[in-house]
C-alpha cells in the first residue's frame, strides 16, 4: 500500500483525525446511551454514564490512547471549547445532566469545565492506570471510583 493511498478516502491528515474521533465518538455515546433514562434523578444517570464510559475505555485501550492524544493535542482545544458552549451533539448528555443537577441543586455549583474536570477526570486517570497494569478494575472498584467522582461534585 503506497504512502498516498489514504488520500483516496480522506481530503488530507486532519480530516482523517477527525473522522476518527468522531467514530470512536459515536461508539461511545452508542454504548453509554444503552439503558439510560433520561427520567431518572441525576445521581441515577450519573452513575450510569460514569460507569458505561469507564467500562468503555478499560474494554477498549486503543480506543481510550487515540482520545488522550486526540485531547492532548491541538485539535483537543477545540473539542472543548465546542464541548462546554453544547455545540457536540453526543456531548450534550454529560453537559445537560451536571446543568441538570446544578439546577436541582444537587451538584455543586461550579463552572462547567471545573465539574467536567471533577466527574470524569479521574475516571480518565483510573482508565488509564487500569491499562497500564497499575491497577485490576473489577465490578465493585469501578462502581466505588464512580460513587467517588459524583461525591466530589455532590452537594
Amino acid at each position: 500500500v503506497g504512502s498516498g493511498t489514504i488520500y483516496l478516502y480522506f481530503e488530507n491528515k486532519d480530516v482523517l483525525i477527525a473522522e476518527i474521533y468522531k467514530d470512536i465518538e459515536d461508539r461511545i455515546f452508542s454504548l453509554i446511551m444503552e439503558g439510560y433514562a433520561p427520567e431518572k434523578p441525576v445521581r441515577e444517570r450519573f452513575l450510569h454514564l460514569g460507569t458505561a464510559l469507564l467500562r468503555y475505555f478499560i474494554e477498549n485501550p486503543l480506543d481510550f490512547r487515540y482520545l488522550e492524544q486526540f485531547h492532548n493535542s491541538p485539535y483537543g482545544v477545540g473539542f472543548r471549547r465546542d464541548n462546554m458552549l453544547g455545540h457536540k451533539r453526543n456531548c450534550n448528555v454529560y453537559r445537560e445532566l451536571l446543568e441538570a443537577g446544578v439546577d436541582g441543586l444537587v451538584i455543586k455549583n461550579l463552572p462547567l469545565v471545573i465539574l467536567f474536570a471533577l466527574a470524569f477526570g479521574p475516571l480518565l486517570t483510573v482508565a488509564r492506570d487500569h491499562i497500564l497494569g497499575f491497577i485490576a478494575l473489577n465490578d465493585s472498584l469501578i462502581a466505588r471510583t464512580v460513587e467517588a467522582c459524583w461525591d466530589g461534585i455532590s452537594r
